[in-house]
């Protein structure tokens, strides 16, 4: 019954209003699957690496959020991050990111140091 109620509101959303971004017919499974590679790609990186600290840190809250929440209203609501196809593509983005990040390694040290005081911008009172 519940299964039913869930297919049949997520049949009822005709658009997502937004030019490009059809419905998707069922985003949860899907989500999960992301979020599940996302953090395989993120084991990879060393444990020191803010990218993947961080980005673990959002994926398994996301994670468990969809795991854990049948209703996808429910789930748009505790993520704040818009329709749930908006989520959608925020975690397949997240999951080419986290490929590209492994292979540009931003871990390591740069092949050139910075020139000294390359990252302190001092600022006086009329800037």
């Amino acid at each position: 019954m519940f299964a039913t109620r869930r297919l049949f509101s997520a049949v009822t959303k005709k658009t997502t209003g937004m030019y490009g971004l059809p419905v998707h017919p069922d985003p949860r499974p899907h989500l999960i699957t992301i979020y599940n590679d996302t953090l395989k790609t993120l084991e990879k990186f060393p444990t020191h690496a803010v990218y993947r600290q961080a980005t673990a840190a959002l994926t398994n809250h996301r994670l468990n959020v969809v795991k854990n929440t049948e209703d996808i209203s429910k789930i748009e609501e505790a993520l704040d991050a818009g329709q749930i196809e908006e989520v959608v593509v925020q975690a397949v983005e997240e999951l080419k990111l986290a490929g590209k990040m492994l292979e540009w390694k931003p871990w390591e040290p740069l092949e050139t140091p910075a020139p000294k005081d390359q990252w302190n911008y001092k600022f006086n009172e009329h800037n």
